[in-house]
């Protein structure tokens, strides 16, 4: 029977427990600062990656302009080019 693939990857705590400091003497206190700062930024994917992307125009439709209105040449109007 297969396995659905969320069960393959470790949950977020179990990642966060994995990390290793390259840096030699790294202090208890800045590892809790490392592990929480990653923990809030996985939290904050997590939240992101569930919300719907705001509604209204798309980058498409704000580059449309209005259309450019006739020339009409007469007196005080558009006469042309004139050299």
């Amino acid at each position: 029977m297969g396995r659905h693939a969320a069960t393959d990857r470790p949950d977020d705590a179990q990642a966060l427990t994995d990390i290793t400091f390259i840096t030699q003497g790294v202090t208890d206190e800045e590892a809790a600062a490392v592990t929480a700062v990653l923990s809030a930024m996985l939290a904050e994917e997590a939240a992101g990656a569930t919300t719907a992307p705001p509604a209204g125009q798309n980058a498409w439709q704000r580059s449309q302009r209005a259309l450019r209105q006739p020339l009409t040449p007469g007196s005080g109007q558009w006469r042309g080019f004139s050299g």
